[in-house]
């Protein structure tokens, strides 16, 4: 871990932000008197998870992004399917894709044990491990709003439709996140978090055969392990510097080596304001380290469960 700290930025951002009333509910220290060992407890065992595998930081982030934009920051893609319910972890955009879920079920474990009660929701498990995962891996540090309750229940339709797909053009992004209340600075600086991971062959396939806008070396070497048919589940990293949370991935977009075909399309050479923030962000680490920590606040204010909506589960897999 040593390693990563060596390039880590914490800054820490305590963000005024305009929220919808359900969200003003949310707040910096929900936990501190209920159970003030559970966020220390959370990025323990997110540390040790990295520690054994440096890319479930990047798997963690990528739960609290497929959770929040279906239907709201609220828990329902942890749950499994059963004779009642057709959840979301077998939608076209999670199924053998989204992972990670045994660390969860690890903290919950772990946070049911230190507050000698069932106190902390897994919609805010997922919160605060996207970002003890970004910290973790050299990005910014920023408070987490808290105080989420756990959906009862969850969509398979929803998430086919309202997580957008990596064959996205620009203007389906944009209008997707406009759909959940994000701007184009959100789509642009969220999409940055793409400089952690890996990616599999069936999702950038066609971007690698069929675009132009994609250098030809680069496309060249990536067919060499995705093949035209086969070896979908082969995989190759977002940007060059896959465990480290830093700003190569727009680096690598002005040199037309973006992974996705989406990725891309945030930058094209039309001089579009998409265009602008990339090039800001490829040579500006620290406005991208406000901005990010900025707009994953603001995310992770989409139409969260308070008060007495929703639950909080025992188990993260299943309602009580």
């Amino acid at each position: 871990m040593a390693g990563f700290r060596s390039f880590l930025v914490c800054i820490v951002i305590l963000a005024a932000i305009i929220v919808e009333p359900a969200c003003a509910q949310l707040t910096c220290d929900f936990y501190e008197k209920v159970c003030p060992n559970a966020l220390p407890t959370i990025k323990s065992i997110v540390e040790k998870a990295i520690m054994r595998e440096p890319r479930m930081g990047a798997s963690l982030l990528r739960l609290h992004f497929h959770d929040c934009f279906v239907n709201g920051c609220d828990g329902s893609i942890l749950l499994d399917d059963n004779s009642k319910l057709k959840g979301e972890k077998t939608a076209l955009p999670n199924v053998n894709s989204v992972r990670g879920f045994d660390v969860v079920d690890e903290i919950k474990y772990a946070v049911n044990k230190i507050c000698h009660n069932n106190v902390v929701s897994c919609a805010d498990i997922l919160a605060v491990a996207a970002r003890d995962s970004v910290h973790l891996l050299g990005g910014p540090y920023y408070e987490v709003q808290l105080g989420r309750r756990d959906a009862r229940t969850a969509s398979f339709n929803d998430a086919n439709n309202n997580i957008p797909p990596p064959l996205f053009n620009f203007s389906q992004l944009l209008n997707n996140f406009h759909s959940h209340g994000l701007d184009l600075k959100d789509l642009v600086v969220l999409s940055g978090g793409h400089t952690i991971g890996l990616a599999r062959c069936t999702t950038f396939r066609s971007r690698i055969y069929n675009d132009t806008n994609i250098d030809s070396s680069f496309a060249a070497s990536l067919r060499k392990d995705c093949p035209a048919s086969g070896g979908d589940n082969n995989l190759k990293p977002l940007d060059f510097t896959t465990n480290m949370f830093d700003t190569a991935y727009y680096e690598a977009l002005l040199r037309k080596r973006g992974l996705l075909h989406s990725d891309q399309e945030l930058f094209k050479g039309d001089g579009s304001g998409s265009e602008k923030l990339v090039q800001k962000y490829s040579k500006n680490s620290n406005a991208f380290a406000e901005d990010f920590s900025n707009s994953m606040i603001k995310m992770g204010n989409i139409k969260p469960l308070t008060g007495n909506d929703g639950e909080i589960r025992l188990n993260c897999r299943k309602i009580n």
